[in-house]
């Protein structure tokens, strides 16, 4: 880890100075909790494992608390910032709170789901305090869009977390949790407690690591696969013959594809895998099964 300077972290006082001076008031609109707690950002960095040679891309810096302790400890940061102002306030931040790695940090002011490149070196690591009302595809996007992503640690409402994490089985089990287990192996790496953030937040926060894998051995893409997985959830109560009728055309199409496959077209998405929506993709069926109602 590379030596900084002391006090570079921002603490409860420095956050409400700082925000005071620049005229912010967090807004519910794009879900912004301001960490102001510099025990709590030290840890997501070490729990995240970023490394001294990590290019690490952060999502919703906000004021810079994590920012700064993620210079702290890796080779380059770059963050992604929407809000005009705070992405005005945050490369001055870095050069008066840490001079000597101001060098190393890049801002890129946009909306993180319309950015497909970033400067300087492929990122390796991505750790952010996601804003609650897009964590999901923001994290999505991101990884995506950048596949030198290997490691990724990201703090979200503990619900979003518990869907992320939850394996086949589990009631929480649905779009979000498949979607991401193509890219990774996800589990849960913690809790936050709301009296970290500026303004609490009303609902605990949860941390997510995701490690990088290789996607499911398949024929179909995977915006192939997602439509099957889009198509489950959006009526996870039916039986899958059921629910992806509309996908294949007739419910006689969706159970033809579901026994190719090998999976009973009576079950439901919450139990199937990744690897498992993945074989349904593949039977798509090129010519639809008319319907009993149609003959």
């Amino acid at each position: 880890m590379s030596t900084t300077e002391p006090d570079a972290l921002l603490g409860p006082a420095d956050i409400r100075e700082l925000a005071a001076a620049l005229g912010v008031r967090p807004t519910k609109q794009r879900g912004q909790n301001f960490v102001i707690d510099a025990n709590t950002v030290r840890r997501i960095v070490r729990t995240a494992g970023v490394l001294p040679d990590d290019t690490v891309v952060e999502v919703g810096p906000g004021l810079g608390s994590l920012t700064l302790a993620l210079l702290e400890a890796a080779d380059r940061v770059t963050a992604i910032e929407i809000d005009d102002v705070l992405a005005g306030a945050l490369t001055p931040t870095i050069v008066a709170r840490m001079p000597s790695r101001a060098d190393r940090f890049a801002l890129v002011h946009n909306d993180a789901m319309q950015v497909t490149e970033l400067p300087g070196p492929p990122p390796t690591a991505l750790v952010a305090n996601l804003p609650y009302n897009v964590a999901v595809p923001v994290l999505l996007h991101m990884l995506a869009t950048f596949p030198t992503i290997e490691r990724t640690l990201v703090m979200v409402q503990a619900e979003v977390a518990d869907r992320l994490a939850a394996k086949p089985g589990n009631k929480v089990y649905g779009v979000p949790s498949v979607k991401a287990n193509w890219y990774a192996d996800v589990k849960r790496a913690g809790s936050i407690g709301r009296n970290v953030f500026w303004p609490a937040p009303n609902v605990d926060s949860g941390l997510v690591a995701l490690v990088r894998h290789e996607p499911p051995t398949t024929t179909a893409t995977r915006r192939e696969v997602f439509a099957v997985v889009d198509a489950a959830f959006a009526q996870r109560r039916k039986t899958l013959r059921a629910a992806l009728a509309g996908w294949a055309g007739s419910a006689p199409a969706a159970e033809a594809a579901l026994v190719a496959a090998g999976i009973s077209p009576q079950a439901r998405g919450e139990a199937l895998t990744v690897e498992e929506f993945a074989a349904i993709a593949e039977h798509k069926p090129a010519v639809a099964v008319p319907s009993e109602d149609a003959k």
